[in-house]
């Protein structure tokens, strides 16, 4: 049995060298030991065919480096080196790179084929090194939209306004709300209406990447809303529903609707519902959450999507704690919003991030009357984004399941909220 294990081979933002060394000589080590696991990953990625036996520390390396998407160690070792120096923000250092390499200006920053964070100007827009950038340009970096584009998403905006004079102060191309819809970047949005973005076209057809800002992985309640209000605000129409009332975090509209109709508290709302299509919006998978949303409530939506205020205000309005999602033709639903505090994407961003974890939606529901024994049937499918590190191409199926159960038997962990979970095990 091996006891090798390759782990998720993305060059990280920030790559470690001599982390990246120690995996080198891990992998040379388990190599010559016959490792299965080792060997496999060597063999596939090493351009020759070598015996194991014979292989030494340079095969290693450049397999590893191969693995991660990077075509030579010494590439690598540059890669690092570059980034290293753009964080630490060091002015010499990354010219010192760039002049014994003028390669690096053009290539992406991780020397990979596909890096969002892309070449050494671009990279450092993301972190607001304003002279590190205009440094490159004078050495003929030509990166200049793409970096305008991650400064806004970052929030740079001193940054961004450099880039943007740099480029002549032309107006943003249709779809440059895009990236800080998809950040949920309030700052880099009002960046770029102030410099003429559009949220429709002279037809009035829409132009706001409303379907971005509904379906990103990014959770950001308050950001939500000033996006949202913001492109209002500059002439776009939004549906008048419960859901949109909800996402645009405005109570006084959510009132509106309970007024006039008060099964509004406790009614399912469909998938197309809560993602409109006409918006730009996709299917369940590509529409990112944790625990499953089509056919839920008000209620199960507040837990995804952290809006923490409204959950408050619809139980004391009368939303049932332990209300059950619509169950579909082949039987999946029928969850409460419980289940949604043990399986969501702001417990992702916790785990992931490794921020301190807190349960207060779980505590929540909890004090109100939920019930932890009720069951119910789900299916899930991860959006393709979180590859290749969690498998996004099955569908897991989790049969009578309670809460507690579905938080267990997660095939993700990184959804998963451990204090919910012990909330919820110690009322049983």
């Amino acid at each position: 049995m091996s006891n090798y294990s390759a782990g998720d081979r993305n060059i990280p933002v920030r790559p470690d060298l001599d982390q990246l060394k120690h995996q080198a000589k891990d992998l040379l080590k388990h190599v010559r030991a016959n490792d299965a696991a080792a060997i496999e990953e060597f063999t596939t990625y090493h351009p020759k065919q070598i015996e194991p036996a014979d292989a030494i520390l340079a095969d290693a390396q450049l397999a590893l480096a191969r693995a991660y998407g990077v075509k030579s160690w010494p590439r690598l070792v540059q890669a690092c080196d570059l980034i290293d120096a753009i964080w630490r923000d060091d002015l010499t250092a990354v010219r010192e790179l760039v002049t014994k390499h003028p390669n690096l200006i053009h290539e992406n920053a991780r020397a990979t084929e596909k890096c969002n964070w892309g070449p050494p100007m671009s990279y450092a827009a993301n972190l607001g090194r304003n002279e590190i950038i205009k440094m490159l340009a004078e050495m003929g970096a030509t990166d200049f939209e793409h970096a305008l584009d991650r400064a806004a998403l970052q929030g740079k905006i001193d940054t961004a306004e450099m880039l943007h004079g740099l480029l002549g102060s032309p107006l943003p191309p249709d779809g440059a709300l895009g990236g800080t819809a998809y950040t949920l970047s309030e700052s880099g949005t009002a960046f770029a209406l102030r410099a003429g973005a559009r949220v429709v076209d002279e037809n009035g057809k829409r132009l706001a990447p409303v379907d971005v800002v509904l379906e990103t992985d990014s959770r950001n309640p308050t950001a939500k809303h000033a996006i949202l209000e913001m492109y209002a605000a500059n002439g776009l129409e939004l549906p008048d529903t419960p859901v949109m009332a909800l996402h645009r975090g405005r109570i006084d509209l959510l009132e509106e609707h309970v007024l006039r109709d008060p099964s509004v508290l406790n009614r399912t709302f469909t998938h197309e519902e809560i993602y409109p299509p006409d918006l730009g919006c996709h299917d369940e998978v590509l529409a990112t959450q944790g625990t499953p949303l089509a056919g839920t409530t008000l209620l199960h939506l507040c837990v995804d999507y952290d809006e923490f205020e409204i959950a408050e205000w619809l139980i004391a309005k009368g939303a049932d704690v332990n209300a059950r999602a619509a169950v579909e033709a082949n039987g999946f639903g029928g969850h409460t919003p419980l289940f949604c505090t043990v399986v969501s994407q702001p417990n992702f961003w916790m785990n992931y991030q490794g921020r301190e974890q807190e349960a207060r939606f779980a505590e929540l529901l909890l004090n109100h009357g939920a019930d932890v024994s009720i069951r119910a049937s789900l299916r899930k499918k991860l959006h393709p984004g979180y590859a290749p590190k969690y498998d996004v191409e099955n569908w897991y199926e989790y049969l009578n399941v309670t809460a507690l159960e579905w938080g267990e038997q997660f095939h993700a962990k990184v959804f998963v909220s451990e204090p919910a979970m012990e909330l919820i095990a110690r009322t049983i």
